[in-house]
């Protein structure tokens, strides 16, 4: 199924979407309104952050306001179960227990804000799980809650400015997988100078979101056209989805099934809400669904950057089917097998060699790379001069053994520069002539290079198993 349908069907209720959170007051988003606004649609939790004072409150606090939602705001660093879900109480039979509500406890709420979510207490996190992905509480549905959001600011972990967020912890990485997505706050750097005029203006202060029901409108349109196609999703959606989400999982950059499924969602909502699927929109979904930065981790732009390339070339079928399977494979020797099979040209050799080699591992891309690149600086690898280039220089340092100290001096000295020297040479350990040699070579580049290895005895197995491949069909 195309998402062109979808689009036409939506295309009205999209032409009145642009700049929509400028007209709730809100300003500085407007480059990742459509993810905020498909967050409205799927109704999966949404975690914003960011550093102190950029709006993160403020945005959540008003779409609630704005959608007429029954709204709760808790301040987590502050919260106690209690005020979750008031004071327990015995039922006057004894045979039960019930809770004495409050205006300010979660039943009845249709939407949640969990504000400081990384200054939570550890054991109220672990009873933060059910609110946020079953809408449960203590066991007790919430039939009520719709909306799940969250605000933080940047976790301890990751800090190097000027703002010391010391309180501010790493998120349970299994709390940080509920949440769909991630939208990362504009600080004032990131604001347009018409935008930094709109923020200081003090006249919108204190007052109540009000646009006349039309964002509650235009969100029940784009949900009853995602309710009507998420069953029969775009194939487009699913295959940049579950690409991506392959590309990241090899280059070590884990990526959940449940998040496969959060994905797929928010992109097809978010391409009903704007009507189409575009790269732009493709690229934001994937940098906004990436759960590491609630601990402070920073995945590696460049193995994002070449997953959304692979993906959206998929989605265009640029590369052909043959490219995804090559990036996906895991096993060296097999994805060397099915480059000299599968691949039609020079020109898709050499983007095959580059996606690989920007998201996997260093010393996966180093042991391909070593094995390979004399067979491709002969010309005998269907991939293209820069091609081959990327290969040199990743063997190169491996491949070269002068001013290199030879693999028994090491031992001899007991080299303590480089502790894995003895993990290393174990698994050499049976093995002779040329084999042995090779495996000296490339771990004696990865002590040089610090390049870590933990299997040393599976990596130099793989190497030996794309040497016997080139051997095989006369290329070595």
């Amino acid at each position: 199924m195309s998402i062109k349908s979808f689009g036409r069907r939506t295309a009205k209720a999209a032409t009145h979407q642009l700049s929509r959170l400028s007209r709730l007051g809100v300003f500085g988003f407007d480059p990742l309104e459509p993810l905020i606004l498909a967050a409205l649609v799927t109704e999966d939790p949404l975690l914003l952050i960011g550093p102190s004072g950029t709006g993160k409150t403020f945005l959540l606090n008003s779409l609630s306001e704005a959608m007429g939602l029954e709204h709760r705001h808790y301040n987590a660093s502050l919260i106690s179960f209690d005020d979750l879900v008031g004071f327990p109480y015995p039922d006057k039979d004894g045979a039960g227990v019930r809770f004495l509500q409050t205006p300010a406890t979660v039943w009845g709420a249709k939407s949640v804000l969990i504000d400081e979510i990384s200054r939570c207490k550890p054991e109220h996190q672990n009873r933060l799980f059910s609110l946020v992905c079953e809408r449960r509480i203590q066991g007790v549905p919430l039939p009520d809650l719709i909306y799940r959001w969250a605000a933080m600011n940047p976790c301890s972990s990751d800090q190097g400015g000027a703002d010391d967020y010391a309180g501010s912890e790493a998120l349970d990485p299994a709390l940080a997988d509920r949440f769909a997505l991630f939208i990362e706050a504009p600080d004032w750097s990131g604001l347009s100078e018409a935008e930094r005029l709109l923020v200081a203006a003090p006249a919108g202060e204190g007052l109540v979101t009000k646009d006349g029901g039309a964002l509650r409108r235009d969100v029940e349109c784009w949900k009853s056209s995602f309710d009507a196609g998420v069953a029969d999703c775009p194939d487009d959606v699913i295959r940049y989805v579950t690409t991506a989400v392959t590309a990241l999982n090899s280059a070590g950059i884990r990526i959940s099934p449940r998040r496969s499924r959060f994905m797929t969602r928010g992109l097809f909502a978010a391409s009903v809400v704007t009507g189409q699927l575009s790269e732009g929109l493709c690229r934001l979904l994937l940098q906004s669904s990436l759960p590491q930065v609630c601990w402070g981790e920073k995945p590696p732009r460049e193995a994002v950057a070449a997953a959304h390339r692979l993906a959206w070339d998929v989605v265009r079928d640029v590369a052909g089917s043959w490219l995804p399977a090559f990036l996906a494979e895991g096993a060296l020797p097999r994805k060397l097998e099915i480059l000299l099979d599968d691949c039609r040209s020079a020109d898709q050799g050499t983007q095959a060699v580059a996606e690989f080699l920007a998201m996997s591992p260093p010393e996966r891309a180093a042991a391909f790379a070593f094995a390979v690149y004399p067979a491709a600086a002969s010309g005998k690898l269907p991939v293209g001069a820069e091609g081959v280039n990327d290969l040199g220089k990743r063997a190169s340092p491996f491949l070269s053994a002068s001013g290199l100290v030879s693999w028994a001096e090491r031992l001899a000295e007991k080299d303590t520069d480089h502790p894995d020297l003895v993990r290393y040479a174990a698994a050499l350990d049976g093995l002779t002539g040329g084999r042995a040699e090779r495996a000296k070579q490339f771990f004696n580049g990865c002590l040089v290079r610090k390049c870590k290895v933990a299997d040393p005895a599976s990596l130099e197995s793989e190497i030996q198993q794309c040497v016997e491949v080139l051997v095989r069909r006369g290329l070595a």
